[in-house]
C-alpha cells in the first residue's frame, strides 16, 4: 500500500484523536502531564492540633485514608505523624512554626539541620510535597518579616544540598489583608509597606516553581461588607446577571468571591512584574458555629459553601481573569479545635468533632471519594485500623453487652461471621449501635477506637445495619457512587470528577472506533 495513500487519513484520525471537551487538556497535553496528580487542581484539608483529645497519628493517618483525603497541610512536622503517612501515598505540606524562623532565618547550618531532622529522614516513604514556612508571618508577626526570605532561602538550599529541590516546594501562608483595594481585581496591589518583602519573595518563588499561598476566606469579606457583597455570593449560589459583581475595567463577572479575591492576587503580582507564579489557596472555610455577632456562622453555610467550593475546584473553571488556572485549595480545616480561644467560629470551623464524628455531611454527590453517598445522609460506624485486638474486644463486648447492638449476624454461621476476626466483628457492632442511637453525636467512639465514614462497609451477603436501612433503589446509587470513588486516583475529599470521567472514556471509545474505521478503510482501498 502507498504511504502517501495512508499518510492523510492516519492525520485525519490523530487529528481526532487530539480534540477534546471545550476546555479540557487534550490527549498530547495529558500525555505531556504524566500521571502526577498534583499536576491537576486538587482539594486537601488542614489539620490543627488544639483539639482536647486528638487522634493518635496512627489513627489520624486510617480516618484519612477511609475518608479518601489525598492532601494534608499540618503546621509543624510531628515525627509520629510523618512516620504515620509513611507508605500513604497522602500527601503532606509541613510546617515551620512562626518561633522557629529567627533560628532558621539566621543560620543555614540551622536550615539544614531542619530539613535533615524533618525531611530527609522521612522522603520518599512519606510523600511530602512542600513547606510552609511560617504562617501569616507578615501580619502576625511583621518584627520577623526580614527573616521570612532568607529562612525561605536557607530552606531551599538545604533542599538543593539533599537534591529534593524539585520535589519538594518551599513557599509561605499570606493572610488576604497583605492585599489593598482588592474588589475591583483590576485594582488591586500588595501593601506598599511589605513590597520590600514580597517582591523578593515572589521572585523566589518565580524562580524555583513554587506556588504563593494565600488564606483567601469569603467569610470574613462577607462580614465586612455586609449589605455590599451578597451572601450567596460568597458562598458560591447561583446568582442571577444582575446580583453578579462585575469589574469595571475589565467587565470581567464574578460569580463568587473566591475567584475576585485570586485574581485580585495574579493582579497585584503583575503589579511587580511577576506573572508566572500560581496561586495556592493554602486556607479557606466557613465556621458552623458563631457568637451572637456572628450570625452567619451556621451549619447551613459552612455545608453550602465547602460543598461548593469543592465542586468549584474540581470543574477546573479557573478564575474570569485566569480560566486556565484552577487553583488547588486546602480547607480549613479537618476537626473543629475546641481548646482555641474565642470568639466562638474560632473553635468551629472543622468539618469532623474531634471524636471523628462529622460536624456535617457535603453535598458533593457525583464526584467519588469523601461523604459520596450525601444525598441520602447515609453514613456508617467503622472499627479504626490499627487498634490492638484487645481494646477492640472490649469495645465489641460491651456494644453487644451493654450498648444493645443487634450482633445476631456476626455469629458463627450468619451472613456476617465471616472473615472471622475482632475488627469485622466489632465494626459491625458498632454500626448496629450507631445506627440504633439515630447517629447522634459521640455514638460512634468507643473510646477512640470508631470513626465515621460513608463508604458502605457491606460484602458479599453481609449487609450493614446502616444499609438495611436503605431503599434497594437508594443503594444502587450509593454503590456505584462508592465504587467510582474507590480507586487510588479518586480525589478528596480528594473527588475525581465522575462528569469528567464519564466524558473522557465516551470521547475515548469514539475516537477509538473512529480511528480503527478509518484505518480498516485505509488498508482495504485499492491503491
Amino acid at each position: 500500500m502507498a504511504i502517501s495513500k495512508l499518510a492523510p487519513l492516519l492525520f485525519l484520525a490523530l487529528v481526532f484523536l487530539s480534540i477534546a471537551e471545550p476546555g479540557e487538556p487534550s490527549l498530547l497535553a495529558d500525555i505531556k502531564q504524566g500521571q502526577d496528580p498534583d499536576k491537576e487542581p486538587y482539594v486537601g484539608v488542614n489539620v490543627g492540633t488544639d483539639v482536647s483529645h486528638l487522634l493518635s497519628p496512627p489513627n489520624l493517618v486510617s480516618f484519612l485514608q477511609v475518608q479518601k483525603i489525598t492532601h494534608v497541610r499540618v503546621y509543624d512536622a510531628d515525627p509520629d505523624l510523618l512516620k504515620a503517612l509513611a507508605k500513604t501515598k497522602i500527601r503532606v505540606i509541613i510546617g515551620v512554626p512562626n518561633n522557629q524562623l529567627l533560628a532558621i532565618g539566621s543560620s543555614n547550618a540551622t536550615a539544614a539541620s531542619w530539613v535533615g531532622r524533618n525531611v530527609v529522614a522521612y522522603y520518599p516513604e512519606t510523600s511530602i510535597i512542600g513547606i510552609a514556612v511560617g504562617d501569616e508571618v507578615l501580619t502576625t508577626v511583621p518584627s520577623s518579616a526580614p527573616l521570612l526570605v532568607p529562612a525561605i532561602e536557607s530552606l531551599y538550599s538545604a533542599l538543593v544540598a539533599a537534591n529534593l529541590h524539585t520535589q519538594i516546594k518551599v513557599s509561605t501562608p499570606h493572610a488576604a489583608s497583605i492585599i489593598l483595594d482588592s474588589f475591583p481585581p483590576s485594582q488591586a496591589y500588595f501593601n506598599q509597606s511589605l513590597v520590600s518583602v514580597m517582591l523578593p519573595l515572589l521572585q523566589f518563588l518565580s524562580r524555583t516553581g513554587s506556588p504563593l499561598m494565600m488564606n483567601l476566606y469569603p467569610y470574613y469579606v462577607f462580614m465586612q461588607n455586609k449589605g455590599v457583597v451578597p451572601l450567596d455570593n460568597a458562598l458560591f449560589k447561583p446568582l442571577t446577571p444582575a446580583k453578579e459583581m462585575v469589574d469595571p475595567n475589565t467587565l470581567l463577572h464574578y460569580t463568587n468571591v473566591l475567584d475576585a479575591m485570586i485574581d485580585a492576587t495574579y493582579v497585584s503580582m503583575k503589579n511587580l512584574n511577576v506573572t508566572d507564579v500560581v496561586v495556592l489557596v493554602s486556607e479557606s472555610g466557613w465556621p458552623s458555629k458563631g457568637d451572637s455577632k456572628e450570625p452567619y456562622a451556621t451549619v447551613d453555610n459552612a455545608d453550602t459553601y465547602n460543598s461548593n467550593l469543592i465542586k468549584h475546584v474540581l470543574d477546573r473553571t479557573g478564575t474570569p481573569l485566569h480560566p486556565e488556572l484552577t487553583s488547588s485549595v486546602y480547607i480549613y480545616e479537618l476537626f473543629n479545635e475546641d481548646l482555641r480561644s474565642p470568639p466562638m467560629s474560632e473553635a468551629n470551623w472543622g468539618l469532623f468533632y474531634g471524636n471523628s464524628t462529622a460536624v456535617y455531611l457535603l453535598h458533593v454527590s457525583g464526584s467519588g471519594g469523601f461523604l459520596a453517598n450525601d444525598t441520602t445522609n447515609q453514613t456508617y460506624c467503622i472499627a479504626m485500623d490499627n487498634v490492638d485486638s484487645r481494646t477492640l474486644q472490649t469495645a465489641l463486648d460491651w456494644a453487644c453487652g451493654q450498648g444493645q447492638a443487634n450482633c445476631s449476624e456476626i455469629q458463627p454461621g450468619e451472613d456476617c461471621y465471616q472473615p472471622s476476626n475482632v475488627k469485622n466483628h466489632a465494626s459491625y457492632a458498632f454500626d448496629s449501635y450507631y445506627q440504633k442511637e439515630g447517629k447522634a453525636a459521640g455514638s460512634c467512639d468507643f473510646k477512640g477506637v470508631a470513626m465515621i465514614t460513608t463508604t458502605d462497609p457491606s460484602h458479599g451477603s453481609c449487609i450493614f445495619p446502616g444499609s438495611k436501612k436503605v431503599s434497594n433503589a437508594t443503594k444502587q446509587v450509593v454503590n456505584s457512587t462508592v465504587s467510582s470513588g474507590a480507586t487510588e486516583s479518586s480525589r478528596f475529599f480528594i473527588f475525581s470528577s465522575n462528569r469528567r470521567t464519564a466524558i473522557d472514556k465516551a470521547l475515548g471509545s469514539v475516537f477509538s472506533v473512529l480511528f480503527s474505521f478509518l484505518l480498516a478503510v485505509a488498508l482495504w482501498t485499492p491503491i
